[in-house]
């Protein structure tokens, strides 16, 4: 047997280089590009010498990305996982101790949303020789614990290489969770720094190319015959599309589904996109934030198939939305834990195979007669009243505009082909509502941990995924605050961005919910914080030092043309606008469970404390 003497890290990327993917287009031609599409690093004692000198010997068929901020880049490789529906991957290494734990928070993104991601931190000697090391967190009753040991609950695999030869077997059990459509989650393999560095003579076949195709399993039987009885005696069924619609390319097939058999559709916030909202069938968003349509049928359906969702509580209305008499749910998930989520009757499976499967057996059914054409008519009325929420006001004044009319100027804005793409905050809520999605992965949204911080970085890796597409990133403020480094990071890599900055002096979105819950104004808006003097930002001047082009408009009116000025621009450009923190879209929406305090002094509380009880009486009870 051919053997190649290596290092361990030299191995590691030798070993990525030779994945490969199979990529299908709309025209269902395929193409094999590489499975990792690059390697995020940010240098340190832990990394430097091992997986530094490694990268740079394969610089020319996997390329190394350098980046400001280590959670920023891991946003910006889940990103782009996201965008390309996990069909390809990036990787990140750090150093040991900081470096490393700055992974951790957006490894639970990528752990949260099933997304893949590889994650290889620098580690502690595996020797102990020098211990303890710079960075190095130590255990008094463990000698094993590192700092990498906080991945392990944000990670569907871990492992410490702590022998050079090591990196086989668990690079194998890597491949295998990063492609597999039911494991697949982020991926850490701690690295220690002197095993990095030792040598091993590695078979060669090792290094063997290894092709990709995405896995869909196929329904059982039995499961496929309940869900298909339990569909065939539903008048008013409904289906809620989620992210796993998206990641396995089911768009089309949902929509003949939906339209053959005259279902409504309500999208989660991963599955939005899957459907144009021109769609007969699609009503728009479900849910905490979705639109009074999807949320009217949703709440009387007899039969709901949850496609590819992990029937969170922002889409269940936290388990109160569906109150249809005898409701069932069908799981259609590859994931059995999500498909049998609150006593549904699981059909795992992945997303198309199991609905043209579906399709097929239920032939000529249909949804009752009236069932559909409601549908249709409520749907335009929504959209007729959302209008009156994002449309510019006739008479400009000297008020600051809302969240959902700056949404609905970049709506008008756009082209059919731009991304646009947000995490948390209040406008996940307005997007989420009002956004008119025209093409699928076009309304980009990090909700399943609702990260701060995620959208700059975010939409640099979907802008590195897919460079033929105008990304347009909505941030507000405090989010912006938190994590803006990327900016420099798109700008050093010639990666466009449209930044739209939403200034409302604060966290607009908590003050909301903190004054519906009966508490007063405290800690979120500035003018409510503990202060000597408001800090007057200028985020214009700001993203111009990080190397943007930027500039700040003081109305609606003239959002529109900087927003001509972005995209005419090659580099990144930020346009600032200041917005009212209290407008939020009262339409739509639903009920969601946050606890009231039992006892207070206000009577604010106290009488939110009693709408909450009454609330709750409302939930669906499962396991």
């Amino acid at each position: 047997m051919r053997k190649i003497r290596l290092t361990m890290a030299q191995a590691l990327v030798r070993a990525m280089a030779a994945q490969k993917t199979v990529i299908e287009a709309a025209s269902g031609e395929t193409q094999i590009l590489p499975f990792f599409g690059g390697v995020w690093a940010i240098f340190g004692h832990g990394n430097v010498a091992g997986m530094g000198e490694a990268l740079h010997g394969v610089r020319d068929v996997l390329p190394t990305f350098r980046a400001h901020n280590e959670q920023a880049m891991a946003h910006a490789a889940t990103a782009y996982a996201k965008a390309l529906r996990r069909r390809r991957v990036m990787a990140c290494t750090t150093s040991i101790g900081p470096g490393a734990l700055n992974l951790v928070t957006a490894a639970a993104v990528a752990h949260v949303n099933r997304l893949p991601l590889l994650l290889l931190p620098g580690d502690v000697f595996a020797s102990r020789r020098p211990d303890p090391v710079l960075q190095q967190v130590e255990d008094w009753q463990d000698g094993t614990i590192t700092a990498n040991d906080a991945f392990r609950p944000v990670s569907r695999y871990f492992d410490r290489i702590t022998r050079p030869e090591q990196i086989m077997p668990a690079f194998a059990r890597t491949m295998q969770v990063l492609t597999d459509p039911a494991e697949c989650g982020p991926v850490t393999l701690g690295l220690c720094q002197d095993v990095q560095t030792e040598a091993f003579d590695f078979p060669a076949h090792f290094f063997d190319e290894r092709i990709w195709t995405p896995r869909r399993p196929r329904p059982d039987a039995r499961e496929l015959g309940e869900a298909i009885r339990l569909l065939k005696s539903a008048r008013r069924p409904f289906i809620v599309c989620g992210g796993g619609t998206l990641y396995s390319e089911a768009e089309r097939e949902l929509a003949a589904f939906a339209q053959a058999h005259g279902i409504p559709v309500g999208e989660t916030q991963a599955g939005k996109s899957s459907l144009a909202t021109a769609h007969p069938m699609n009503m728009g968003a479900i849910g905490v934030t979705g639109t009074g349509a999807a949320n009217e049928f949703a709440a009387e359906a007899d039969v709901v198939l949850a496609v590819g969702t992990r029937l969170q509580d922002f889409t269940t209305g936290s388990w109160a939305l569906f109150q249809g008499e005898g409701r069932r749910i069908i799981g259609l998930n590859t994931q059995a834990f999500d498909a049998g989520k609150h006593n549904a009757q699981p059909l795992v499976a992945d997303a198309r195979a199991g609905l043209v499967e579906l399709g097929a057996a239920l032939g000529d059914w249909t949804a009752d007669t009236a069932w559909t054409p409601r549908a249709v008519s409520s749907k335009t009325a929504w959209y007729t009243q959302a209008e009156s929420y994002t449309e510019a006001p006739a008479e400009p004044g000297n008020a600051l505009p809302s969240d959902a009319q700056v949404v609905g100027m970049v709506q008008r804005w756009s082209q059919p082909t731009d991304v646009v793409v947000c995490a948390a905050g209040g406008l996940p809520g307005e997007l989420h509502k009002l956004w008119q999605a025209q093409r699928p992965g076009g309304y980009h949204m990090e909700y399943g941990f609702s990260c701060m911080g995620y959208e700059i970085a975010g939409g640099l890796g979907v802008k590195m995924a897919q460079p033929e597409r105008e990304v347009i990133v909505m941030i507000g403020d405090g989010s912006y605050l938190m994590l803006n480094s990327e900016i420099a990071t798109s700008v050093m890599l010639g990666r466009k961005l449209v930044l739209v900055i939403l200034d409302n002096r604060g966290y607009g979105c908590i003050n909301r919910l903190q004054h519906a819950t009966g508490g007063a104004g405290f800690n979120n808006l500035l003018q409510d914080s503990f202060h000597e003097v408001l800090p007057e930002v200028d985020f214009a001047m700001h993203a111009r030092s990080l190397g943007a082009t930027s500039e700040k408009v003081s109305s609606l009116a003239e959002l529109g043309p900087a927003l001509a000025r972005a995209r005419a621009s090659t580099k990144t450009y930020a346009v600032v606008i200041d917005t009212d923190a209290l407008i939020s879209t009262d339409a739509g929406g639903h009920w969601w469970d946050v606890a009231v305090p039992e006892v207070s002094e206000r009577a604010e509380v106290r009488a939110a404390r009693k709408a909450y009880e009454t609330a709750i009486e409302r939930q669906f009870v499962g396991n």
